[in-house]
């Protein structure tokens, strides 16, 4: 294993956090990963907050607890401290961005050929890599083409993120979210329209007045719950295409086939798990933020040390006033 010079100054141990209970995590020391042939150690400078943490965070009836070291968290970056064997291309002290699954800890490990260094433009700038990639993905599944009317259901960061690259692609956008902040927030990263997300008859109803009763060739529906879905489903015009970014994990859904089948729309599910796939995307958010193509700092609103990740969490779920997206930031990191 190779390490950088300042290894023996440094624990055997480390913090993590652990799921002890619903809505509890205890901060615990463990035994510092070590690489295994192939893999890369972490020292982590942060680590993104996931919606999709809510759940499993306040207990589901599969949870069992204690749940692992460092788990749920998979939006870290950091820097390079120890390399595997056989790896060459990844050095200790790159800074990376990572596909990995355990960063609500001090260190992770990570597979070589799962993160991306990144480049001299993204010095000390937070990068929680995966849900940035997620949205490259998302974007280039929902096929947006110069002069489509996209609706994107839900502006948070995901919503965010993709409303600026529909905008880009020459789209026109309608943003329908429930907060005015997070349709200000739309507006600020090119949306033409804005709906307030409260009356589900009266926004098909503007939907219709805005497209000239054609709805949407695109609709991206990012927030994972039942009624988003449905009224994704109800404004995604003839022909057009449905895509499900937001994730849905709290149980079934039911969903009008009779509509999806009369207008012929052709249904996504926008979540990929090809490995490849997945680095692809996180390479081209690494592209598309640091050439200035997207920003994502004004969504980076709130930031906890990793103490107080029960408090992000509930942040997560309850979205305070101003509240985009929260990061768990370990020490003086960015």
């Amino acid at each position: 294993m190779i390490t950088n010079d300042k290894e023996q100054m440094v624990s055997e141990t480390m913090q993590a956090a652990i799921l002890a209970a619903p809505e509890r995590f205890e901060m615990v020391e463990v035994a510092r990963p070590e690489p295994g042939p192939g893999e890369v150690r972490i020292r982590l400078e942060g680590c993104g907050v996931c919606a999709s943490n809510v759940e499993p965070w306040a207990g589901q009836p599969w949870s069992s607890f204690p749940g692992e070291a460092g788990g749920m968290g998979h939006e870290g970056w950091g820097i390079v401290d120890a390399v595997g064997p056989g790896v060459s291309d990844v050095h200790p002290g790159d800074r990376v961005a990572t596909l990995s699954c355990h960063s609500f800890a001090a260190y992770d490990i990570a597979a070589a050929d799962a993160l991306v260094v990144l480049p001299p433009a993204l010095h000390r700038r937070p990068f929680p890599g995966e849900p940035l990639g997620c949205a490259m993905n998302i974007f280039r599944r929902s096929d947006i083409r110069p002069g489509h009317t996209v609706a994107i259901v839900g502006i948070g960061f995901l919503g965010a993120i993709l409303t600026r690259l529909a905008t880009d692609a020459g789209a026109r956008v309608i943003a329908i979210s429930r907060r005015d902040e997070s349709l200000a927030l739309a507006r600020h990263y090119g949306a033409a329209e804005t709906i307030p997300m409260h009356d589900h008859w009266a926004i098909i109803e503007e939907v219709k007045r805005l497209t000239g009763e054609t709805l949407c060739d695109r609709v991206i529906e990012a927030v994972g719950k039942q009624w988003p879905l449905d009224l994704a489903s109800a404004i995604t015009g003839f022909g057009g295409k449905l895509i499900v970014a937001g994730y849905h994990q709290d149980g079934p859904r039911q969903v009008n086939m009779q509509d999806w089948n009369w207008k012929g729309i052709d249904v996504i599910n926008a979540h990929e798990r090809d490995p490849a796939v997945q680095m692809r995307g996180l390479r081209e958010a690494v592209d598309a933020v640091a050439s200035g193509r997207i920003d994502p700092a004004p969504l980076y609103t709130h930031r906890y040390p990793l103490t107080q990740l029960d408090e992000a969490i509930a942040a997560t779920r309850d979205k305070p006033q101003g509240f985009v997206k929260a990061l768990i930031t370990f020490g003086d990191a960015a």
